[in-house]
């Protein structure tokens, strides 16, 4: 099974790498966007600020809207995630993918006047709201390791939330089109389990 990594710049992709290696596949990095073609799956990773998606240009973005389109299972982490979205308060310039629907924003520092530290860093809880393919044997609470400042709004597609000073999205799921807020790379068992769901959505396709 060969699942494309996105490199703009913007995430550790030798981490990401072996934790997929790990949950059973190996990931290749395309350097040509001809090359999505040959890809069972599309992973985008990301740290950083949200205006690095600028780095994938339209035709880059055309082809993974393709895959989508086609059914190809697509998987976004932490900024990779906030991508899938219509775009973010962190670059309001810069449009997101635009697959789910609303816009990113920024954690508030203070609610109810008690001070919330920012950025958002360590193992939270996972709040499952509905089960999809996504978290399939996640139990209720799992911890996942979070690093962000800026979150996904909780819409009809969150599968998960997480609190920090208040909910935000941790998980969502769109038919193939997944994402995680969190790190699954960094998360232990529970990252692994979600990444090999991501690869059993793939291979049943």
């Amino acid at each position: 099974m060969r699942v494309a990594l996105i490199d703009y710049r913007a995430g550790n992709l030798t981490s990401v790498k072996k934790a997929f290696a790990a949950a059973g596949a190996a990931l290749f990095v395309p350097t040509m966007v001809g090359e999505l073609d040959q890809a069972a799956a599309v992973v985008v990773p990301g740290v950083g600020h949200f205006g690095a998606t600028t780095a994938l240009a339209a035709e880059w973005v055309r082809a993974i809207r393709m895959g989508v389109e086609a059914g190809k299972p697509l998987l976004g982490i932490c900024l990779g995630m906030q991508w899938l979205f219509e775009g973010s308060a962190e670059a309001p310039e810069c449009p997101g993918l635009g697959l789910l629907t609303g816009r990113c924003y920024r954690l508030p520092g203070s609610v109810n006047g008690n001070s919330i530290k920012i950025p958002h860093v360590g193992w939270n809880a996972l709040d499952l709201r509905r089960r999809d393919s996504i978290v399939e044997g996640v139990s209720p609470g799992a911890q996942v390791y979070f690093t962000h400042s800026f979150v996904a709004p909780i819409t009809t597609d969150t599968v998960a939330t997480t609190e920090h000073g208040q909910p935000f999205a941790a998980v969502v799921q769109r038919g193939s089109v997944a994402g995680v807020q969190f790190h699954p790379e960094k998360s232990g068992d529970v990252g692994l389990l979600i990444l090999r769901n991501f690869l059993q959505m793939t291979a049943a396709r």
